[in-house]
């Protein structure tokens, strides 16, 4: 039997291949935007959808939400992936941006929990779903038609473009909070002025789907549609035969989830970790992940470019080598130089708790019903409440209630089982009150003092950890785009991607801030992304093959 002849290349030429990657980038900058602009706001988030929590629990539930766009992006990725594969690249474009653009905006118009009970949280969680949904298509499409545009020996630099879009996205996102809460004032914008950057993205959502509208179909698609090629079932083509199958089980575990992890670690669970554990200001932490994020759109390229003289495989490996290796010392130093106060009251005078282990439970609750009332987790989640570190010890036998050592102070907190609401909420009133006065004695600052922090250093800090996901992420959409066929790209190369990021990376900062919650070290959250980067490096090194250069109409 005759083999099908190869579809015809049609390649843009030079300023035609510009104005697609200008194209591509700004609509994708605008859905990182839309989508980033809820990381920037989880602390306003916990504390008007999640309204009568415990600190801990509203900021693990707040997460969570956070998260979910990020869980369901591999629906989209099939949805938007079966499309972009039968009826071609630019439609799909236009479904993203218009499903993101509308789930964005409602969110500025939703209703608090003070206004609505239950269904603000609801209506949230529904809204922050349909944003994943539309961004698991996204990125697919995009590095996709940069890619089946740009010529093969410098791919890898046009398709970082795409790469550079989240940070400008999440420039943006930062750089619309910080000017808002600037403008209306800290008080006002807790209380309505949040709302605003969600709504701002109407006039950006006018403005991506017009450039977009202006674009044409990828060339590598239409020579396929022209040719009658076109894949009938692309999930059976990309997920039924093991040819494809194989390279989409190695994109996951070679690189995508270290991707997740890698990359969320460095622009997210740092702003968690430097909030909520090292007490700095919100304003100067938006401040410094503004500054890291302006310097990985340039890395993004200079990666990609990179990766098309040495390959793809060498730069990613050493990306995450570099993150496994860097992220324990380097969250040390941001301990040191951004609250020294904190860090020297920690070596000090450390806080120790004392309680009955079989009384202490894994404070992890994802549909915040549960009541964590004994003595040991009343203890734990109010020192974890103040962002100081702890160390667990068993009770003497016969100990009733757990007990806090602050050098010199000991406090009992007793349980709160058989108490009623009110009984309970003043129990840990009290108990805070009493737990910051001996933390206050024992030296412990309340927040970190920019007068005293090594910020520069926080900063170089930050761009070490920017240079490992950089490396990582900038040669990723090349790579990815080089290890399937035409016919099935779009589908077999959304799904790894955004189960990679999705579902690794995106429930990152949750899982890390309850792993610290329940073991009271505020560098434990760190084995999750470390591990995941360790497994990643032995799959790409061993079973992931170089692509540089490669046709991408002549993979089979």
């Amino acid at each position: 039997m005759a083999k099908k002849p190869k579809p015809p290349v049609i390649e843009a030429p030079k300023a035609g291949l510009k104005t697609i990657v200008a194209a591509s980038a700004a609509g994708t900058t605008f859905e990182w935007y839309d989508f980033f602009i809820f990381g920037a706001l989880t602390s306003i988030i916990t504390k008007n959808f999640f309204t009568g929590l415990d600190d801990t629990t509203g900021m693990i539930l707040a997460l969570l939400t956070f998260a979910l766009g990020f869980l369901s992006r591999p629906i989209g990725a099939l949805i938007f992936g079966h499309i972009g594969d039968r009826k071609g690249r630019k439609g799909t474009f236009l479904y993203t941006i218009l499903l993101m653009g509308a789930a964005t905006v409602l969110i500025g118009f939703l209703p608090t929990y003070g206004q609505a009970g239950i269904f603000a949280p609801l209506l949230l969680v529904g809204l922050r779903i349909l944003q994943g949904i539309a961004m698991g298509g996204e990125y697919g499409g995009a590095a996709i038609y940069v890619a089946e545009h740009a010529p093969s020996h410098r791919r890898g630099t046009y398709t970082a473009w795409i790469q550079s879009s989240a940070s400008f996205g999440l420039v943006a996102a930062l750089a619309t909070v910080l000017i808002t809460r600037s403008v209306v004032g800290e008080d006002a914008f807790a209380d309505w002025g949040w709302r605003i950057p969600f709504i701002v993205s109407t006039l950006l959502l006018v403005v991506s789907v017009y450039i977009r509208a202006k674009t044409a179909e990828s060339p590598a698609f239409k020579a396929l549609h022209d040719a009658g090629a076109v894949s009938k079932a692309p999930f059976k083509e990309a997920f039924g035969q093991w040819s494809n199958l194989r390279q989409v089980l190695i994109a996951l575990f070679g690189f995508m989830m270290a991707q997740g992890v890698v990359w969320y670690t460095t622009f997210f669970y740092t702003q968690v970790f430097l909030e909520k554990s090292v007490r700095l200001e919100p304003a100067i932490i938006n401040w410094l992940v503004m500054g890291t994020s302006i310097l990985s759109s340039f890395l993004y390229v200079m990666w990609g470019a990179i990766s098309d003289r040495i390959g793809r495989k060498k730069v990613m490996v050493f990306g995450i080598a570099l993150a496994v290796v860097g992220f324990f010392p380097g969250f040390h130093l941001l301990a040191k130089f951004a609250n020294p106060e904190l860090d020297a009251a920690v070596q000090r005078t450390p806080v120790v708790i004392f309680a009955d282990p079989r009384t202490c439970t894994v404070q992890f609750d994802p549909v915040g019903k549960a009541q964590f009332t004994s003595s040991c987790d009343l203890a734990k989640a109010l020192v974890t409440a103040q962002g100081v570190p702890y160390v667990s010890k068993p009770a003497e036998p016969g100990a009733k209630a757990a007990t806090v050592q602050i050098g010199n102070a000991a406090l009992a907190v007793n349980s709160g089982k058989d108490l009623s609401k009110d009984e309970l909420k003043t129990l840990k009133t009290n108990a805070t009150t009493d737990l910051k006065a001996a933390l206050k004695a024992a030296g412990y600052p309340e927040k970190a003092d920019p007068k005293k922090a090594n910020l520069w250093g926080v900063f170089l800090v930050l761009c070490g950890f920017t240079i490992g996901a950089t490396a990582l992420y900038g040669p990723m959409a090349s790579a990815l785009v080089e290890m399937f066929p035409t016919r099935v790209r779009y589908t077999a190369l959304s799904l790894p991607y955004n189960i990679g990021t999705g579902w690794f990376g995106g429930l990152l900062p949750a899982i890390c801030f309850a792993m610290v919650a329940g073991s009271g070290n505020i560098f434990y959250g760190l084995w999750y992304p470390v591990i995941i980067g360790a497994i990643a490096v032995v799959v790409c090194v061993v079973f992931m093959k170089e692509t540089h250069g490669r046709d991408l109409n002549s993979i089979e």
